[in-house]
């Protein structure tokens, strides 16, 4: 099972919203090997930490590849390239968020890629989506349901489904 963390709050063009701005990289993901199965609804979220930069649009959805987990992460930083985000400070804005969550269960620690994804589990907006599409999944690392580390969450961190 191979998780992509989706999340954009900057439109890029011709995208003329972040939202759309996902859903396009989304539809591109089979141009860099990578075959979607199932997405998650899309969920509008505070930025973590918070600040005064606009909310993000995130899903997750669930894919498969042939790519090795270093390609396939290389695949979506060359997305996140082409959607025109550029990395200036942690946590800035940006018009495309693409991360590797989970690849078949893998526990990895390299200078270029972590599996699990190291934040995941503090993050409401990953997680819930996750819940939605994966219910039963389990944190590699932490041996808990994607229930539990949702009620082990602190207070915040607002997050709404936007298209029910």
């Amino acid at each position: 099972m191979i998780l992509i963390g989706i999340g954009s709050n900057l439109a890029f063009a011709p995208a003329n919203s972040p939202r759309a701005t996902a859903e396009a990289a989304v539809a591109v993901l089979p141009g860099i090997g990578v075959r979607v199965l199932v997405r998650s609804g899309w969920y509008l979220s505070e930025p973590v930490p918070a600040s005064d930069q606009p909310w993000f649009v995130n899903g997750v959805a669930l894919v498969a590849s042939d790519l090795a987990p270093e390609a396939l992460l290389d695949g979506l930083l060359r997305l996140e390239t082409q959607f025109g985000r550029t990395r200036s400070t942690p946590n800035a804005a940006r018009t495309l968020d693409l991360d590797l969550l989970d690849y078949d269960s893998r526990q990895r620690e390299s200078p270029t890629l972590i599996l699990p994804h190291p934040r995941l589990n503090q993050r409401r907006f990953v997680l819930e989506p996750l819940r939605e599409i994966v219910p039963d999944w389990r944190h590699p690392r932490l041996g808990l349901s994607v229930a539990e580390l949702i009620d082990r969450l602190p207070p915040g961190q607002p997050v709404r489904r936007i298209d029910c």
